[in-house]
């Protein structure tokens, strides 16, 4: 009798194992693509995947749904490790039902959502999904709203990542969305709101699925995607890389990794990457490497608004998020787009207790009708609000230009900035000097015999007066003005200093950000 019972649970293990059967797992593979299980192995440590609900069914009879029930569900859950670390994780089944959220589906997510908040491990969500299955109607939508709902509860607390390796469309991309990152593999990956067919319909474009919403349209135009992935073997080790630097929740630290890296190290060179003509470009990657350990920086969103670099790197073995200004695009002036990438940054560095440390070398907030009628003032004010949230640890070093709003926005003291240093290079000022020149002295220079003498004259007379670190140091806004060869050092100082950092704030329910 018991045997009869053990091989009947074989057999349905087998089944729910087979997800939508050998014929859909070779459809899968004809496409290219992984199954979800095989997306799982390839994710975790050898072994160490448990699933949960593994035998979960729909329980739904309109459209002749009571004869195309699978195990699963058309989602995979549960739970493993990945380098020893424990995540909790959900996949769509493609194999099933064409991977599509049924009601039961919803509920295996939130379940597996649930146990991460409860016992602090991070979230991964791996996306190929033909979206809300339609035969259950109102069912699907509301699995959605719990899935969102659950995101938002998680938010904070435990880290998500979302992990796009199929289409996701309509109201399935806002999950993902309310992710902390996204990982979104090229020519595989969609995202959109409204299909091709939608939108030729609607405004009568001819769009492709991939430009539409492909990893590269989401990665430069959007943002919506933090990396783009070459396949889905890249992606894998895109989330492994990243869970390195974070912590598993809010109430720990990012792990320690001796790096054999001297804290000591000094750079000689560093000053030689700055040209002497403060208007032509340099590369902020270079700083960032030569200060950081063992030269490695993993940057963040690299390929969306790179007129601002963003990224985890880490110093004497801890990890830091650091924020700079990128002189190679847009001369490193803010945008809406850049202020955005960065304040988002910023909040997640600031949710899991890691530093920030910010480089700065820019002319100001990006001019003109398009971003002012876009919305600069309201996004680029969310970077103000991020940095002024923030309690972690911050640390400001300006390189360069340092110019009116945007020496504000950039970490400066007056944010609650811990720590500010500055290189002898560095330029604080209101307005870069022509422009101040012409401002000020727009009279003298209109009446006077010798317009050119007279604006070089009064240009070297205000960049010797203020175009320097020296005034902001002498009013204590700049902590210290440091030798660019010590700057790996003084930074890992400062951070040492900082270490036990407590700030506490007047109790409320939540600030307004301007979103």
């Amino acid at each position: 009798m018991h045997s009869e019972k053990i091989k009947n649970f074989l057999h349905k293990r087998r089944q729910a194992e087979q997800s939508g059967g050998e014929e859909r797992i070779q459809g899968q593979h004809d496409k290219g693509k992984l199954t979800a299980r095989e997306r799982i192995d390839l994710l975790l440590d050898e072994g160490s995947f448990t699933e949960i609900d593994a035998m979960t069914t729909h329980h739904y009879h309109e459209f002749d749904m009571q004869n195309k029930k699978f195990f699963g569900d058309g989602v995979v859950t549960g739970y493993g490790t990945i380098h020893g670390k424990q995540v909790f994780l959900f996949a769509y089944d493609f194999t099933v039902l064409g991977g599509t959220l049924s009601e039961m589906g919803a509920k295996k997510i939130t379940k597996v959502m649930e146990h991460a908040v409860k016992v602090g491990s991070p979230i991964i969500g791996i996306i190929d999904s033909g979206g809300a299955r339609i035969q259950e109607g109102i069912l699907s939508l509301d699995g959605f709203a719990s899935i969102f709902y659950h995101n938002q509860l998680a938010s904070g607390v435990v880290p998500q990542i979302t992990i796009s390796v199929g289409p996701s469309a309509g109201g399935a991309v806002y999950s993902p969305a309310m992710t902390d990152f996204v990982i979104m593999a090229d020519k595989i990956a969609t995202m959109f709101v409204t299909g091709p067919e939608v939108v030729k319909t609607v405004l009568g474009e001819e769009v492709s699925f991939d430009e539409l919403g492909g990893a590269m349209s989401h990665g430069r135009n959007s943002g919506v995607a933090h990396f783009v992935g070459k396949n889905e073997y890249h992606c894998m080790d895109i989330v492994k890389t990243l869970l390195s630097y974070i912590p598993q929740n809010s109430t720990e630290e990012s792990p320690i990794v001796e790096t054999g890296d001297d804290p000591n190290r000094l750079d000689n060179n560093l000053i030689n990457i700055i040209p002497e003509n403060p208007l032509q470009p340099y590369d902020m990657k270079e700083i960032i490497t030569s200060i950081v350990d063992n030269h490695v920086f993993f940057e963040i969103h690299e390929l969306f608004a790179p007129n601002v670099v963003v990224g985890f790197a880490r110093l004497h073995g801890k990890t830091v998020g650091i924020v700079a200004n990128q002189p190679m695009v847009l001369a490193g002036a803010l945008d809406i787009d850049s202020s955005n990438k960065a304040s988002r940054f910023i909040r997640f560095c600031d949710c899991y207790g890691i530093p920030i440390i910010t480089l700065v070398d820019t002319p100001g907030y990006m001019p003109g009708t398009q971003q002012e009628h876009a919305g600069i003032i309201r996004h680029g004010s969310k970077l103000l609000y991020a940095y002024c949230e923030a309690t972690v640890p911050k640390i400001t070093l300006i390189i360069g230009k340092a110019y009116g709003g945007a020496y504000i926005a950039m970490a400066s003291k007056n944010l609650g900035t811990d720590v500010n240093y500055a290189w002898p290079t560095a330029q604080i000022a209101v307005l870069g000097s022509e422009a101040a020149v012409r401002i000020m002295n727009r009279k003298e220079l209109d009446t006077a015999k010798d317009p050119v003498a007279l604006k070089k004259q009064l240009v070297d007379n205000f960049t010797e007066k203020f175009a320097n670190p020296y005034v902001a140091a002498s009013y204590g806004t700049i902590d210290s003005v440091i030798d660019p060869a010590e700057t790996r050092p003084s930074l890992i100082r400062a951070l040492d200093a900082l270490a036990n950092k407590r700030e506490r704030r007047i109790p409320r329910k939540h600030g307004n950000i301007n979103l």
